[in-house]
């Protein structure tokens, strides 16, 4: 029996996955993430995807192993994971009021089989007027220094949220039904 493997350590992909009663383990890739303007984004998130997935599955040959990333791109600017309060508020600031792009990339690796498979999902996510003290006081509360943008759709930053074009579950993390289409189809089976 093929066993599925997460390479990721974020509690939302973990989340998602278990609301789908998919099984699998999680296996922590400990992959640095860096970022690059040079690559574009959707190339970007795939080739994190990718490398967090095939450093686990190095170990583990013979099983199915997931990897996911997600980047946000602000006037082809990429925003990652903000490195302290600042950089939060920096980015929160910049993405007040405008448009900006979700990107998750995501790789299925099984090495026994040749299997390595990635690809993208893009979301559009509009928000409202943001002040300074609401930022403020959104990064006290809800400490976003481990999402991508500096913010979670799910938790209190839904109040900003105007509109979106695309996957929910996108801008969470993980694109549920594009990984479902893509993973049925690669392995026959869910």
């Amino acid at each position: 029996m093929k066993l599925n493997i997460l390479a990721s350590k974020s509690p939302r992909r973990k989340d998602l996955l278990n609301q789908i009663g998919f099984k699998f383990s999680i296996v922590d890739s400990n992959f640095k993430e860096y970022h690059n303007n040079d690559i574009p984004p959707e190339a970007l998130a795939e080739t994190l995807a990718r490398e967090k997935a095939l450093k686990v599955a190095k170990m583990y040959n013979d099983n199915i192993i997931i990897g996911a990333d997600t980047i946000v791109t602000l006037e082809s600017k990429v925003l990652g994971k903000p490195r302290n309060k600042k950089e939060s508020f920096e980015m929160l600031r910049s993405l007040s009021g405008k448009s900006h792009e979700v990107i998750t990339g995501v790789s299925l690796i099984q090495l026994n089989k040749n299997i390595d498979h990635t690809f993208n999902k893009r979301t559009f996510v509009t928000l409202s007027h943001i002040s300074d003290e609401e930022i403020l006081s959104y990064i006290k509360k809800y400490k976003p220094s481990d999402k991508a943008g500096s913010y979670g759709i799910q938790d209190g930053f839904s109040l900003y949220i105007e509109k979106i074009n695309g996957c929910y579950f996108n801008v969470m993390g993980f694109p549920l039904s594009t990984f479902f289409k893509n993973y049925k189809f690669i392995f026959q089976t869910f």
